[in-house]
């Protein structure tokens, strides 16, 4: 018996070690989402017509409970050739999804700072598109640009 304690301490003190080890571990860096990691549709293959939405979008960007500045942003689908038509008569569907992402992405500080830096924008887009692709599906809208930005205020 006297003969287990320490081997049994010597398991114990391991366990410890490895559990404390665990959950003191470092956080892992966050991931630096680029362009190149979006998957792009081959769109040589399809025939893909642009589709400027009709106004622009605002959103403001608050301080509490004030509004300090406000984005103004005009975008533009790639739309397949046979899709254009739903486009149109969904588009209001559509201004009021991508506005809410627009807002989302304000509320999250995503047009705070360098609002046009690559990662920002990326991510901007990127749910853009998936906002587009799951109300008209996947084959209707292919990309969105954003083609023109701005930020006035302070």
């Amino acid at each position: 018996m006297a003969k287990l304690i320490p081997i049994l301490l010597i398991v114990l003190g391991m366990a410890g070690g490895i559990g404390a080890g665990l959950w003191l571990r470092p956080l892992p860096d966050p991931v630096d989402v680029t362009a190149q990691d979006i998957p792009l549709p081959d769109i040589s293959q399809l025939d893909v017509t642009l589709y400027d939405m009709k106004n622009q979008f605002m959103v403001p960007l608050l301080d509490g409970d004030r509004i300090v500045s406000v984005i103004v942003m005009s975008l533009t689908l790639e739309v397949a050739g046979a899709q254009q038509d739903a486009v149109l008569h969904n588009e209001p569907r559509l201004r009021d999804r991508f506005l809410q992402v627009m807002f989302d992405h304000a509320n999250s500080g995503g047009f705070d700072g360098m609002f046009t830096s690559n990662n920002n924008m990326t991510l901007l887009r990127q749910a853009l598109l998936e906002t587009g692709q799951n109300l008209l599906g996947r084959e209707a809208v292919v990309g969105v640009l954003i083609t023109d930005i701005l930020r006035s205020g302070a």
